[in-house]
Formats: structure tokens, sequence, C-alpha cells
């Protein structure tokens, strides 16, 4: 099959005409209506029905889209990769971080970047999970690093579990919570306002399975956003209790400007943080070192002591 033909295909599907698909593509529209019937006598029927101006897929161009975006992508990647690798060059990334995993490896990622690949381009983008999914398999991102939990597995994508990342609450040194000493009971914390990123649907089972009914985070948490590192200087400027990974905390922990809440019962639970990429796409260099920088790193974060019991 004519990788040219294809590109053709994929621009008059997008652009729905073709003298808008032929000017995109440098060529004639008479060019171009010869490629895509060269394409219906290969497939062995209409993609596109030709109705007046206006031009419509049949079920059978729907059908051919998505393989062919695919296969078209793949060939640029290739190309691509070959180029970069010919070159001595390690390629360009483009990642996408959950709320846990961007409050614990963005800076530390870009970082890393400068000091030791100056040259090769990188870009980090943070937001909500589902999102993420759709923009890897739109091909803008290159690799996600999410909550295994808040993904669906599919044939499409390919999941590489890093590290279990240890959850509970945390708040300010000084709260009133911590004034009778420890362990704190549950119910004392709904005194206070609760701050977390969305939980998954299985982190909410396991709260409400430690704690009742007043532990599901719909009726629980009153302070939600996606961006930990907001949720952290809340919880520590006000009484407010930060539900979550507690390694996205590291650096206040340590300061002693916050504090893990030593719960009973004990809170066992937590994120299972995993590297998402498209499945088959083809990994230039840069993939192998984000891999490596991100399970040390993870590894290293979550060396945390737990509250005395």
């Amino acid at each position: 099959m004519n990788l040219r033909h294809l590109q053709h295909w994929l621009a008059l599907a997008e652009t729905g005409s073709f003298s808008r698909a032929a000017e995109k593509l440098h060529i004639t529209q008479s060019a171009l209506s010869r490629s895509i019937q060269s394409l219906e006598e290969e497939l062995g029927g209409p993609l596109v029905d030709r109705i007046g101006k206006k031009n419509e897929l049949t079920p059978l161009g729907h059908s051919v889209l998505e393989r062919a975006k695919r296969i078209v992508h793949e060939a640029n990647e290739l190309k691509m990769g070959a180029e970069v690798l010919q070159q001595g060059g390690m390629g360009s990334l483009r990642v996408g971080l959950g709320s846990g995993p961007g409050a614990m490896l963005m800076t530390p990622w870009l970082v890393h970047m400068a000091r030791h690949f100056p040259s090769v381009k990188v870009a980090v983008t943070r937001g909500a999970t589902e999102l993420q999914l759709l923009q890897l398999r739109e091909r803008q991102l290159d690799a996600l690093v999410v909550d295994v939990r808040r993904v669906v597995p599919s044939t499409d994508i390919q999941i590489d579990t890093l590290v279990d990342m240890r959850a509970g609450f945390v708040c300010r040194q000084g709260h009133p919570l911590l004034q009778h000493g420890a362990p704190v009971p549950f119910d004392n914390l709904l005194a206070y306002p609760i701050a977390s990123t969305p939980l998954s649907d299985e982190v909410a089972r396991i709260l409400v399975a430690h704690y009742g009914p007043k532990a599901d985070p719909a009726q629980m948490t009153t302070l939600q956003c996606e961006e930990i590192a907001s949720l952290i200087d809340t919880v520590s400027q006000t009484d407010a209790v930060y539900l979550g990974i507690v390694g996205a905390a590291r650096a206040e922990l340590a300061s002693g400007r916050l504090v893990e809440v030593d719960m009973v019962p004990p809170f066992r639970s937590g994120a299972r943080l995993a590297l998402v990429t498209l499945s088959g796409r083809t990994e230039l260099p840069v993939m192998d070192e984000f891999r490596r920088f991100v399970k040390l790193h993870l590894d290293d974060t979550d060396d945390l002591e737990r509250p005395a019991t």
C-alpha cells in the first residue's frame, strides 16, 4: 500500500475538501483525485461520497481513517527516529504528569535535563489524567506518568508500573488535631477542611472500608484541585488537612513545616504510579533516560518514615 496515498487521504478527511487538501499538500486537485481513486481501488470501495461540493466519509472511509492515522504517524516517527540515531542525538520528549507525579517530578526532571542534556528539547504538561490520555492517543504527548488506577486498560496503550507511593493525611505543625496526641480518630478530621486531588473509585472504596461512609471523598473533600503544590501550600497556611501521596510533601515534612497525621485505624493505601505510552510506538533514546530518571527519583521520594504507632 502506497504511504503517500494514505497521506493524501488523511489530508482530504481532515479538510473535507479536495481543493483545500490539494493546497495543503502542494499538489494539483487532479493529482489528489487520482491518488484517492487509486487508494479506493486498492481497498475495494469508495472512501468518500462526493455530493456536489460536499464530501462525506463512507463507512469504509471511517473504518480506514484511524488505521491510516496510525500508519502515517508510525512512518513519520520511524523516519524521525532513524535521523536522530544517525546524528547521534536523543530526540525530544513531551511528557504529561498527573497531579502527584507532577508535584514530585516536574521541577527535578527539568533541572536534570538542563544540567545533563541541555540541547534536548523537553516539554512537560500537567492536567487531568483523562485529558492527558486523549492527548497521548492524539500523539500530542509521548508518555504519561499517572496513577494507574485512573487509567482504563486498553490494547492501544502500554502500562509499565513504576512504584507504589504511600498515601496519608498531612497537616501543618501546631495544628489543633495534634494537641491531644496520637493516634488521631478519623472523626476528628472532619472538623477541618480536607484538601485532595480527584481520587479514583478504588481509593474511595478503600477510604470507606477504613473509616466508614463519612470517608467518601465526594462528601468528605472540601478543597479539590489537580495541583498538589497548591493544596500543600494551603495546608501549610491553614487548618486544612491534606489527603494524598505523602512523598509530594517531602520537602515540607523534612523541614518540620508539615506533619503526617498518625491515624486510628492507620490508613493503608496509596497510588500506583505507572509510565503510560502508546503500544508499538517508536521510542527515542531520551525516553530511556526519562524512564530511568523517574524510577530512581520516585524510589527516593517514597523513602519516608511512617509516623510512629
